[in-house]
């Protein structure tokens, strides 16, 4: 039986797929970069091309939430025919990245190109493929199943402000609570490991970012008149740096290991499976790093997966222009980031940092600690979740080959969701780490697409079964 529902979906993607291509193109036409003010009209656009497209696929429910002072959100529901079947909700975002710099693009960003299996502008793959390999997986869905209404009450909601850092979406779910209910959340804004190892996502790390400023005196000095007899704040805020970090690459912030929760066994044995070339891995991900490096007894995906860091995203102070310039500068600045894991706590991280820079901070330095809002939690979800099984189950389904679980090294608002909706959140995507998202020239590639909108169609076959049902409802 699941051979030829396999079939009956894969059949209907594929007979939707010149549509599906065409219609994700004519969205990326529209310029819908949130972080910048002279587009939040393009933004509006991008949502109403979103409602637009849901109305006519048939979704009974579709709103535009854009009202408040968050840029507009879309909201579509479509219940089950069975009253009783859990509601599932899919979270994607439809806000995308400036384009700078522009002259990097091989094609205007916003004049999508077919080339092969691609398709290349920006949003291809961050996050308007995605969504609408959902809206696909939808139509494929009762296409397969000759069905009037999903097998599950489907909920979509897909925020304009992701890009921007999410900054209203605490307000939104609170504003919304209602029509947000649901047993379960499906996060699209995912990757899979590599075009032939596809995988499931299982959580994403948190991040805290700040400055940490050394202030001397109020002017520059001429370093012939006050150097060595004054402190130097760019020195102290050197030794901080270099204290950060002991020889095994830990963290020296007291306490910052505490609450870090480890991972499974399983998950663990599922990252050392993984295939790992170092070389093109640092070529394609680590921006031409020479070597791997991190924290001592922990493999690279472990590092960026399941491991906190500590980061010094960059250093000023004093003279930086060109030639030379004898001087004691008057401050120094370091921008710091963290990105967290479970069960860490941004709040805490920063009650954290400023005790270390209190240590940190000689005799006649003044220092300063701000943090760039309050941070994003991290979140992941145990692979034993009969959600997650049921995800497995479907990408294996898709891809026809085992299917492994990772997770994600960067942020979002996965924790905020669990956090307000009160239940669990499941990762179902299907882009590459290399589509050059937030870079020019992004791409995805649409069989991956395909292969997505065939395991959603299957996961929402899957979650109605009685037993995972039941337990959703847990």
């Amino acid at each position: 039986m699941a051979g030829d529902s396999r079939h009956s979906e894969r059949a209907a993607v594929a007979a939707l797929t010149d549509s599906f291509v065409a219609g994700l193109c004519d969205w990326i036409t529209i310029p819908s970069i949130g972080v910048d003010p002279r587009h939040h009209v393009d933004v509006r656009r991008s949502a109403e091309w979103l409602a637009g497209e849901l109305r006519g696929d048939g979704w009974p429910e579709v709103a535009i939430w854009g009202d408040g002072p968050a840029l507009p959100a879309v909201f579509a529901c479509w219940p089950a025919a069975d009253p009783e079947a859990p509601t599932v909700l899919v979270y994607g975002h439809h806000d995308v990245q400036p384009v700078d710099p522009i002259e990097r693009w091989e094609h205007p960003p916003f004049e999508p190109v077919i080339s092969g299996d691609e398709i290349r502008g920006r949003g291809a793959s961050d996050d308007k493929g995605q969504v609408a390999m959902h809206l696909l997986a939808v139509k494929a869905h009762l296409a397969a199943t000759g069905q009037n209404a999903p097998s599950v009450t489907l909920k979509l909601f897909v925020e304009g402000e992701e890009e921007s850092g999410s900054p209203h979406l605490r307000k939104l779910l609170e504003d919304h609570h209602d029509e947000l209910e649901c047993d379960l959340v499906v996060f699209t804004d995912t990757a899979l490991h590599e075009r032939d190892a596809p995988t499931v996502n299982t959580g994403q790390r948190g991040v805290l970012g700040g400055e940490i400023t050394f202030f001397g005196g109020t002017d520059d000095v001429h370093s012939g008149r006050a150097g060595g007899a004054i402190p130097n704040p760019a020195t102290a805020l050197a030794k901080l740096v270099a204290a950060l970090h002991d020889d095994d690459n830990r963290i020296q912030l007291e306490g910052f290991y505490d609450d870090v929760r480890e991972p499974t066994v399983r998950e663990r044995e599922d990252y050392a499976a993984l295939p790992f070339d170092e070389r093109k891995w640092l070529a394609h991900n680590g921006g031409g790093a020479q070597a791997t490096h991190g924290e001592t007894g922990y493999s690279t995906f472990e590092r960026i997966w399941v491991r906190p860091t500590a980061e010094i995203n960059g250093i000023s102070g004093g003279y930086t222009g060109p030639g030379l310039k004898t001087i004691v500068p008057a401050s120094a600045t370091a921008k710091i980031s963290f990105r967290l894991v479970p069960d860490q706590r941004p709040d805490k991280v920063a009650e954290q940092l400023e005790r270390f820079v209190a240590r940190h901070t000689p005799n006649g330095i003044t220092a300063e600690v701000t943090f760039r809002g309050e941070g994003v939690p991290p979140y992941a979800i145990s692979p034993d979740d009969p959600a997650n099984e049921a995800v497995k189950e479907a990408m294996e389904l898709a891809f026809d080959q085992p299917v492994r679980f990772a997770r994600a090294g960067g942020s979002g608002p996965a924790a905020v969701l669990r956090e307000r909706l009160g239940v669990p959140l499941v990762y179902l995507g299907a882009t590459l780490p290399d589509d050059r998202v937030h870079a020019p020239n992004e791409r995805v590639v649409v069989p991956l697409l395909l292969k997505g909108a065939e395991a959603a169609a299957h996961l929402w076959r899957m979650l109605a079964k009685a037993e995972i049902a039941k337990r959703l409802s847990r």
